[in-house]
């Protein structure tokens, strides 16, 4: 034989191996099953609340008019401009005395108010706070089991009962 028919012979001998491999299942006996759990800690978000008393201003204005602060700036106005001498001079007077001006009138409507009071108040306040604990939780089953007279052990997520199905390959040894 040649070698390009005896490469031929032994390519349809692999091919036909694999036609001879199977896949096929069965059940074993489940010998244990153990749960398995593990601990988690667990954050919980809760609302806490409490009274306390407040402190509560209030400025008793009766009338609150804004004719001093209008005058009195005007008025300041007027003084600095008439306070220069040039025209640049009597610019910058008459902003520096509508500014003070305004600064007087402000002070004479403070002095004019009546005095505030202050109240006492309860009010609620509230905040959230997270309350930690540890749980334990499933997480699987570590499972052992007989099959063709040994044990195996594998990791399930549900608990198989007393028989688990599992999967048989035969193939050729070559």
């Amino acid at each position: 034989m040649n070698t390009k028919m005896i490469g031929t012979v032994a390519a349809l001998g692999l091919v036909s191996a694999g036609a001879f491999a199977g896949t096929s299942y069965e059940t074993a006996s489940v010998t244990e099953s153990r749960a398995i759990y593990e601990v988690v800690e667990i954050s919980t978000p809760q609302e806490q609340c409490w009274e306390e008393e407040a402190v509560v201003v209030r400025h008793e204005n009766g009338n609150r008019s804004s004719t001093p602060v209008i005058v009195s700036t005007i008025l300041g106005g007027a003084i600095g401009n008439a306070i220069g001498h040039n025209k640049s001079n009597q610019r910058v007077g008459a902003v520096l005395g509508a500014v003070l001006g305004h600064s007087i009138g402000r002070d004479i409507m403070r002095s004019n108010e009546s005095p505030s009071s202050r109240e006492y108040q309860t009010v609620q306040r509230c905040e959230t706070v997270y309350q930690q604990h540890e749980e334990e939780r499933l997480v699987g089953y570590q499972v052992t089991y007989l099959y063709n007279g040994e044990e195996y052990s594998v990791r399930t997520n549900t608990d198989p009962g007393d028989e688990i199905r599992v999967r048989v390959s035969v193939q050729p040894v070559l």
